[in-house]
């Protein structure tokens, strides 16, 4: 009987440790570590209506952000004159745009216009394709960076990028100075690992 016992033992370890890895994190057993390098977003936030977040074009269209319903949203904010930290945000997220193949099509580009400064001609020719859109910084915060003081409010928006899903949640946050290869690398894999958008 003893080999038979052996047998099931062996058969039933793997079920137990992976029992024990999932409903008791103390042991453990389960990874420490994470292979994304933008912060997931906690709780995700879905994009507000446009009477709480109204937006425009640069010519003063109103834009409804769910139109791009469906499209993962690759997302910055900045002032109209867009400064050399807003440009090298705007290239790592045209350029994360452009590498991902025949997913290209999945993603859309948004850049939120902080205030009524005119953009740059060099910047506009750069970026075609970018849906860039005019919204009031205090409404906006409220969406990306809710909870944060007035004061911070400011690097707040300019700092960081941000991932929407095809859903209309807002679910990853990249830090401020990102690494554009980690970036495109993110995007990659929810792409690759994602049935929707």
């Amino acid at each position: 009987m003893w080999p038979l016992y052996l047998i099931l033992a062996m058969c039933l370890a793997p079920v137990v440790f992976a029992i024990l890895a999932y409903y008791v994190p103390s042991l453990g057993l389960r990874p420490d570590g994470t292979s994304n390098y933008g912060a997931l977003v906690a709780p995700q936030r879905t994009i507000p209506s446009t009477e709480a977040l109204p937006l425009v074009t640069l010519d003063g269209t109103p834009f409804d952000l769910e139109s791009l319903h469906g499209h993962w949203i690759l997302v910055s904010a900045d002032s109209g004159a867009c400064p050399e930290t807003c440009v090298k945000k705007l290239f790592t997220l045209r350029n994360s745009h452009a590498s991902q193949g025949k997913n290209v099509e999945r993603l859309a580009r948004v850049w939120f216009v902080t205030d009524d400064a005119p953009v740059p001609a060099q910047v506009l020719d750069a970026y075609k394709g970018t849906h860039m859109l005019r919204a009031d910084p205090e409404k906006l915060a409220a969406f990306l960076a809710p909870g944060v003081e007035p004061s911070a409010r400011d690097s707040a928006l300019k700092a960081p990028m941000w991932i929407i899903d095809p859903l209309g949640n807002l679910m990853m946050q990249f830090p401020a100075d990102a690494d554009p290869i980690s970036v495109r690398d993110d995007i990659t894999k929810l792409l690759k690992n994602s049935r929707i958008g």
